[in-house]
């Protein structure tokens, strides 16, 4: 059954051909990516009996993996997933074999299990930049593509929910390296799922793009040079904004969670850090479906500012609370911005990339992403206890409302040309960057 002949719902999603095998494959390797955090922590805790190894190692581990994310997104955008994920896949899985054998063994030096974690975040496969992808093909509707990215934005979420609790459960029945080794099944497994889906067979790279195809606002099918590339990513206001607001986002989120753990252990109540981390998760799934749900006639570069303004601002208040069931309550209304601002921000990277980069347009989304929440997270642990919690849930919320602000102040004006970019970088029409691009 066609996309285009279905009405635009979630249920028309999942009966898009080969849809639910693609996307129930591509979850179960994604799963992997929310055990492993927690079970690689636990792990060297267990090994060597140092937080400061543990976190070490962990921070090595992330660090490679976030930051090499649109590296590895180019290659499968290059080559194709068929042979790129599977030695990706492949690489990881036995190097977190390998730290689930190396810290089975008490005492393991903690310079081996650094040498053994960046080589494997490095390695870690981007499954959902490569997704999302793969949606774009499957409901080239954009109605349709809309409730697709918001379905794969909540379950990616409640991925993250449900495996420390998978982690936990697995704990108390065995070793903490096993929960490495299980990861290592999973993204394994997962990534042999999808590359075996006949979806992929579909896939269009940028050996492989028709060379009459038009490219998109923001990038440009068959860029080669990383001079042409930067500019590109500089003069695309799209793609610019997507990453400016992702960034934004991250910092919010990953100042927020250090920010709840520290009005629990004012308030005297410890307990509700768990049900305000749930409110908001609660609160993105429900947003993100109904988003996904909603025939917007605005523009999404609009949407995206909107629901970021509304996040911002709705988490600052939260630091207003008088007692952690306010707190929680204003959790569950800041959530439902949460999904619908990073879905909007990978349309909008979808719509700003040719078929031959979608892949690296949203892993720049994601790393951007995950860089603000790492970094925010660093910061705002030197600000706790120096400023007033309220000040601190204000700066925290503070760069989504400012990126927010200035993406509408932008979405107004009109887009630069990027073909005209493409004739001053190289003095070539479009059409002779594109064919060059395929020859080479």
């Amino acid at each position: 059954m066609s996309a285009s002949s279905l009405a635009p719902s979630y249920a028309a999603v999942l009966r898009t051909r080969y849809a639910c095998r693609t996307f129930g494959a591509a979850l179960l390797g994604r799963l992997s990516y929310g055990m492993v955090s927690l079970s690689l922590v636990l792990a060297i805790k267990e090994a060597t009996n140092s937080y400061a190894v543990a976190g070490t190692v962990m921070a090595l581990f992330g660090l490679t993996s976030v930051f090499l994310s649109p590296t590895r997104a180019g290659l499968v955008d290059r080559y194709g997933p068929r042979r790129v994920l599977l030695p990706m896949a492949a690489a990881y899985a036995l190097l977190l074999t390998g730290l689930a054998f190396a810290t089975s063994w008490p005492g393991t030096s903690g310079i081996l299990l650094g040498v053994l974690a960046v080589p494997a975040g490095a390695c870690t496969p981007p499954l959902g930049p490569v997704m999302r992808t793969l949606w774009s093909g499957l409901v080239p509707d954009r109605l349709l593509l809309q409730r697709a990215y918001s379905l794969d934005t909540v379950a990616e979420e409640l991925l993250f929910v449900t495996g420390p609790l998978l982690v936990g459960m697995l704990v108390r029945v065995a070793a903490p390296w096993a929960g490495l080794a299980v990861s290592a099944a999973l993204v394994l497994t997962g990534s042999l799922a999808l590359i075996s889906s006949p979806a992929v067979r579909g896939w269009v790279g940028r050996q492989k793009a028709p060379a009459g195809s038009a490219p998109s606002e923001g990038l440009v099918d068959g860029v080669e040079s990383a001079p042409l590339r930067r500019r590109l990513l500089q003069g695309g206001p799209g793609l610019r904004q997507a990453i400016a607001v992702s960034v934004a986002v991250g910092m919010c989120l990953g100042a927020f969670d250090l920010l709840v753990i520290a009005f629990a252990d004012e308030q005297k109540e410890p307990e509700a850090v768990a049900w305000v981390l749930a409110a908001l998760s609660g609160g993105s799934a429900i947003g993100g479906l109904v988003y996904g749900a909603v025939p917007w006639r605005a523009s999404s570069r609009l949407r995206l500012a909107v629901v970021a303004a509304a996040l911002g601002l709705t988490l600052a208040a939260t630091g207003l609370s008088p007692h952690p069931y306010v707190l929680i309550a204003w959790a569950a209304l800041g959530g439902l911005f949460v999904a619908p601002a990073i879905t909007t921000a990978y349309l909008i990277a979808d719509e700003c990339a040719s078929p031959a980069t979608r892949t690296t347009a949203g892993a720049w989304v994601n790393t951007a992403f995950n860089a603000g929440s790492a970094g925010a997270t660093a910061a705002t642990g030197l600000a706790v206890g120096r400023l007033p919690l309220p000040v601190c849930f204000a700066l925290a919320a503070a760069p989504v409302v400012l990126s927010a602000a200035t993406a509408l102040h932008r979405s107004r004006g009109p887009a630069p040309n990027t073909a005209a970019l493409l004739e001053l970088e190289g003095g070539r029409t479009p059409d002779a960057e594109r064919q060059a691009s395929v020859v080479g």
